[in-house]
């Protein structure tokens, strides 16, 4: 076997993987054509451009009702607001996601209760959830991890016996499928990201959707600065500008044109990796729930045994990246996460709530041990290379699974770079 890259060796993958994201003619025209009407922003809300993304989107998706707003965090702050969830209000989410879940609720005056994940998907666990309820527990953001889904069954029926908001962070989960229902269609809320990376993309954008049509009036009130958007033109809120601009929503208008196909592509050639990685010792395929019956592919997770496959994910990490192969080792937990910094908001003051934010006793262990060991995450960008492309992913991680065995010093020599 030969020398790892990291050491000087040969990369697995001697070429880049392809970009993110795609464009066309067609995005230069749907832009063009923006500019040449004038109509740039966001205001009047929704322009037309904006409300034919969201038809179509809607149509993909599921939901009855859709806002376009600026990007996929103000929609959970938006949410929350717009279901009257405020200040000393208790919403739990997983402590294994990007920062803006646990932000969102703070922006909205609210306080983010940390839980445990699932192993089998890295999303929360129902019966953390249950667990963590108290009188002041009013909404559940539950997050849809790379390629996996939360256990939305189990979910909205706490929900149900509890009387609590679902917020679902869809932001990884364009066009995936639950139980019949799409992701983003089931909670009360669904939370969509259109950031630069997303398997759907304007730079920056978000969606949400709502179930309930007041929820939406108020929401859409929220982004336009508070002006009335029900019928009677009654409600009217404290808002601010959040508005998607009309340029963001004729990308998304081609962005929705090639999603499909680019979705089976993606889905594709994750049952074939699914496949191929059953073939390396030390590597655990998560489990495919049934009832998830399409996968969005934002990212694909998988799961290291490290005593099985020689080292922890943080030294698969830097041997496979200098093997050519975009990865990362997942999430921090969120009490230890640098982007999170709950100490600054005035919810954490004296006056406040501070007993919330002294994390110096918590302990999550599956959210521990798959951040700090197990969890492995591969680009989209992979499934996107053909049957090659993942080819080279299980040679890549072979090559370096090799290496370890042969050399029982090599984890602390890569850990020390």
């Amino acid at each position: 076997m030969s020398e790892l890259a990291l050491f000087g060796g040969e990369k697995t993958r001697k070429t880049a993987y392809p970009a993110w994201p795609l464009h066309d003619e067609r995005d230069v025209a749907a832009v063009a054509d923006v500019v040449r009407s004038g109509n740039w922003g966001g205001f009047p809300y929704p322009g037309p451009q904006t409300r034919r993304f969201l038809n179509a989107f809607i149509a993909m998706q599921g939901g009855r009702y859709g806002i376009a707003v600026m990007n996929g965090t103000i929609t959970m702050e938006v949410a929350l607001r717009a279901a009257g969830i405020g200040w000393g209000d208790e919403v739990i989410v997983p402590a294994y996601t990007f920062q803006a879940t646990a932000s969102a609720p703070m922006m909205a005056g609210a306080i983010p209760v940390l839980v445990d994940i699932d192993p089998d998907t890295f999303c929360i666990a129902p019966a953390a959830i249950e667990a963590a309820i108290t009188d002041r527990t009013r909404a559940i953001i539950p997050v849809h991890i790379a390629s996996q889904m939360a256990d939305m069954d189990a979910i909205m029926a706490i929900a149900a016996r509890h009387n609590l908001i679902v917020i679902e962070d869809a932001a990884h989960a364009h066009g995936a499928v639950w139980n019949g229902k799409s992701a983003g269609a089931i909670g009360h809320f669904g939370s969509f990201s259109m950031q630069s990376t997303k398997i759907m993309t304007a730079g920056e954008g978000g969606v949400l959707l709502c179930r309930d049509e007041e929820h939406a009036w108020r929401a859409a009130s929220i982004i336009d600065c508070g002006r009335p958007h029900d019928p009677a033109g009654q409600i009217i809120v404290q808002g601010g500008n959040y508005r998607m601009t009309e340029l963001q929503a004729a990308l998304l208008i081609v962005a929705l044109e090639r999603f499909p196909a680019q979705a089976r592509q993606r889905e594709d050639m994750a049952n074939y990796m699914d496949e191929a990685l059953s073939e390396v010792d030390g590597v655990r395929v998560l489990p495919r729930d049934r009832r998830l019956e399409k996968r969005a592919l934002y990212r694909y997770t998988f799961a290291i045994a490290p005593d099985d496959f020689g080292a922890p994910n943080d030294v698969l990490e830097r041997a496979l990246l200098a093997e050519g192969i975009p990865c990362l080792r997942g999430y921090d937990p969120m009490y230890r996460y640098d982007l999170f910094q709950p100490a600054a908001s005035r919810l954490a003051v004296p006056s406040a709530f501070p007993q919330y934010f002294d994390y110096t006793k918590t302990r999550l262990p599956v959210t521990e041990r798959i951040s700090g060991r197990e969890g492995f995450w591969l680009d989209e960008a992979i499934f996107r290379a053909g049957s090659e492309g993942v080819d080279e992913v299980v040679a890549a991680l072979k090559k370096v699974q090799s290496a370890l065995r042969r050399d029982p010093t090599l984890a602390d020599r890569i850990s020390a770079l």
